[in-house]
């Protein structure tokens, strides 16, 4: 998470039928910026994500398409967060054909917002995607198949650099598995560099989600020795009582502690998935975890 990214292009063509052109706004959570899409090869094309709505970018895609000779039939929305959809007023104020808005597909979708049904189709010349609901990230995140390389646009599931952040790990994790059957070409990611092996990179975020898992249970196993440990340890088992900040210091203490709040948010939601399956308790106060003690010689 701390080494320095790959330079991206603003515009660069990946494919004869895929151009990303990236949104301006790159940042700490964003990476290089966020990755938005031109799919397809004739005169009508998709576009996948819309950033922030940066004038860079706007002005970037109205250049591309000038280019390409082409127009924008539909934008697809992966998810929710404003770096996706930021776009959606300076593209339809944009880059509408006449009087005809641009149609824009979202699952869950906002108000003058198009539902994408889970398995429904997206057709250009030159371009097949199929939408499928891959909630985890977010609730109403889908991912697009892209069946003329055996490619697939992964979102935020899956990035070009790093790891992703995620609402529900339960959900995140069935996603992911059902992501990695589904193709076998490139993985075409929201933030960050094109992967080359789509589901290589999907089989290592299960491994890395499962070491973490792994990492969280060895550490409430152990004694705590954090400096403000001994407010948080009271009956028995004294020294394996935990708090969130505790474990995310201990876990990623090779990372930036600018890192360590989004971080916190993935140790919660493994702390949540232990307790669910009766593997951990927390206190009253929601503040201090430990292994139950039924699960001390399972796990």
């Amino acid at each position: 998470m701390a080494t320095q990214l790959t330079h991206l292009p603003e515009v660069e063509r990946l494919s004869p039928a895929c151009i990303r052109i990236l949104g301006g706004n790159p940042g700490k959570f964003t990476l290089q910026g966020t990755n938005t899409y031109l799919v397809g090869t004739g005169p009508q094309r998709l576009l996948i994500d819309t950033g922030e709505g940066k004038p860079s970018w706007i002005a970037a895609l109205k250049r591309v398409l000038e280019q390409e000779k082409a127009s924008i039939s539909a934008a697809i929305i992966t998810h929710w967060h404003h770096d996706h959809t930021g776009g959606i007023p300076q593209l339809a104020a944009a880059c509408g054909l006449g009087t005809t808005p641009i149609l824009v597909h979202k699952h869950q979708p906002d108000a003058g917002q198009l539902e994408i049904r889970d398995g429904q189709r997206f057709l250009v010349e030159g371009a097949s995607l199929t939408a499928v609901h891959t909630p985890g990230h977010t609730t109403d995140h889908v991912v697009l198949l892209f069946e003329e390389e055996d490619a697939m646009f992964t979102g935020d599931n899956v990035l070009g650099h790093g790891t992703a952040v995620f609402e529900d790990l339960a959900a995140y994790t069935a996603s992911l598995e059902k992501m990695g059957r589904l193709f076998g070409g490139r993985a075409y990611p929201g933030h960050g560099p094109v992967v080359q092996d789509g589901p290589a990179k999907v089989a290592e975020y299960i491994r890395h989600r499962q070491q973490r898992e792994e990492q969280v249970v060895q550490r409430l196993r152990s004694r705590n020795d954090d400096p403000g440990a001994s407010a948080t340890v009271q009956g028995d088992g004294a020294g394996n009582a935990w708090t969130v900040m505790q474990l995310v210091r201990s876990i990623y203490s090779d990372v930036p502690e600018s890192l360590h709040p989004a971080a916190a948010g993935g140790v919660v939601q493994i702390l949540r998935k232990l307790e669910k399956e009766g593997k951990v308790t927390v206190s009253d106060d929601g503040e201090r975890w430990r292994l139950v003690p039924s699960s001390r010689s399972a796990l």
